[in-house]
Formats: structure tokens, sequence, C-alpha cells
């Protein structure tokens, strides 16, 4: 029996790439609404109450109205917006962290945020296994590929090709730090810069730590316990080789995986956490389609780009 899916906001940048990964599985019926459909409540309406499982790919009050539409259906929502990343009664689509069967049960998921996925893969494991201490102000330095910022960052980058850098977030308030501080189980929200850089996709999360300060564990002891943590993922992993540098590159290709590192100084006074992603993939369309396959009972890696 296929599976009725419907996505809302499937003309965006993250619907678009997870109609993509979805091409050529059977298991799915795709409902499609005209252009002159998709932005008419009825139609929309009647597509969510008709889907097995919706996946909102809409700005954030769109996706509440979404859900609303929903109301009186059973069916299954991945959001992929910020709309309920901490609300009640949604679950955190992070499987790694969150555990499959907590995914593979719930009726409303939300995808996790891009800059998030990094710091969280990086920060949550070592927290709950007490390495790193759950009372520092972490600090958060990210780069990210210009799709990241929706249609209209695009055109920006289109329209303005001398912009080699853009740093954002500047009155510290950005709306993913919530997730952060949430999931990683912290007292204090991280302090967070996040910028974009003249690529259409790719990410690089980076949280320093001066270890002798904040008494946390030697970089092998976080690079073990990481590697501990996602020894049994196909889509998470730890690199133990040593590497002089990180690379984001323009013609990057999808990429569904996630790559994490821990570099440490010579006297193991200080350590970099970092993580390597596809702010597409991982970071958005990838995760949905990781989320959508466990809440179907498939593989969890199908159609992902790895």
């Amino acid at each position: 029996m296929t599976i009725r899916l419907f996505i809302d906001g499937a003309a965006g940048t993250t619907g678009l790439e997870i109609r993509e990964r979805l091409q050529g599985r059977e298991e799915f019926d795709l409902i499609v609404l005209g252009d002159a459909e998709r932005k008419d409540e009825t139609a929309r309406r009647d597509a969510i109450h008709a889907a097995d499982i919706a996946i909102l790919c809409l700005p954030d009050e769109a996706a509440k109205e979404a859900v609303k539409l929903a109301e009186g259906s059973d069916t299954r929502i991945i959001d992929a917006s910020s709309a309920h990343r901490v609300a009640d009664g949604w679950t955190y689509g992070f499987p790694e962290l969150i555990g499959h069967d907590a995914i593979a049960n719930a009726r409303f998921v939300s995808n996790p945020g891009c800059y998030p996925t990094g710091f969280l893969a990086l920060v949550a494991p070592l927290v709950r296994a007490g390495r790193l201490p759950e009372n520092w102000a972490y600090t958060v330095n990210a780069v990210s590929g210009f799709s990241g910022g929706g249609n209209a960052l695009i055109d920006r980058f289109d329209t303005e090709p001398d912009i080699a850098f853009r740093a954002y977030g500047l009155s510290l308030g950005h709306k993913h730090l919530a997730e952060m501080q949430r999931y990683a189980g912290l007292k204090h929200a991280p302090v967070f810069s996040p910028a974009v850089i003249p690529a259409h996709r790719g990410m690089i999360v980076d949280v320093p730590l001066s270890l002798d300060v904040i008494g946390g564990e030697g970089s092998q002891t976080l690079r073990d316990e990481l590697t501990a943590t996602y020894a049994n993922s196909r889509v998470v992993k730890v690199n133990s080789e040593p590497a002089s540098e990180l690379l984001l590159r323009k013609s990057a290709e999808p990429w569904d995986g996630m790559e994490l590192f821990v570099f440490g100084s010579p006297d193991d006074s200080q350590a970099r956490l970092v993580a390597h992603l596809d702010n597409l993939g991982k970071g958005a369309s990838g995760a949905a389609i990781q989320n959508l396959n466990i809440m179907c009972g498939l593989p969890e890696t199908t159609g992902l780009r790895l």
C-alpha cells in the first residue's frame, strides 16, 4: 500500500529538494496542487486531510496555519519550519539524539534547524555524558551557503555578486537559540555568530572550547565519546583523521550526511568541535526524508544522498 504524501510549500527551496529525493520512490503517492491551488486554503486543507503524512516547507506563521488546517484529520506532520521545534506535543526530529522510536511513533515531528543540527550533534552527547558542563556559556561560530536564507537571500546573492561574507544575527536573538539550549541541556543559551558565504550550499559549525577553563575532558576523550554516540549511524560520522583545513566548495553536490571533528591544541588546553554538513541536506530536506522514512517504517537512509 502506498503512502499518500503532501508537501505544503513544495515550490520553495526545501520543498523542491525533498521532491528531488522522492523521485522514483514507489512507496509514496504524492499529492500535488497546481499553481492556482497552492495558496488556496480550501485546496490545501483538502490535500492535508487526504494525506497520510504532510511535510510543511513554509514560513513559521504559515506552518502554524497549516497545522490548524489539519485539525479533524489523522494526518501526521513533519514541519521543516522553526515554528514547533520547542512546542509542546511535538517530537524533535533528530533521531540520532532523540531516538528513532520516538520519531517512529510520533504524529507531529519538527525538523531541526540547520545550525542547531551541527551544534547539537557536537555538544548534546558530551553534555549528556558529563564530558562538558551544562552551565557553561558556549559560543558557536558558523557559516552557511546562502540557500539557507530562502528565495530572498538567494536573489540577493544573485543580484549583488560582490558579497563575499555576510554576518547576521547581530542582535543576538536568533530563533535557533531556543532549540540549541533545550536539546543540548544547557542552562544558558549559547552566543551564536552565524554568517553566509557566496556558495549555494554547505555549512561549517564551530564550537571553540577552553578546556582548562571549563573543566571539560581532553580532546581525545571528547572524540571517543562522539565516536561511541554515532557508532551505528549511517548518516553522522566522526572523523578521526587529522585535517589541516576544512573547505566548502561552490560546486558542492547535495549531501545528506554530517561529519564531525574534534581538534585539540598540543597541550590539550583548547579544543574546537566542528560539524560539516549541507544546510539543505541533513540541515533541511535530507533530515525531512530521514524522518519520513522512520515514520513510515522504512530504512532510514532510503533516498538519502550519502
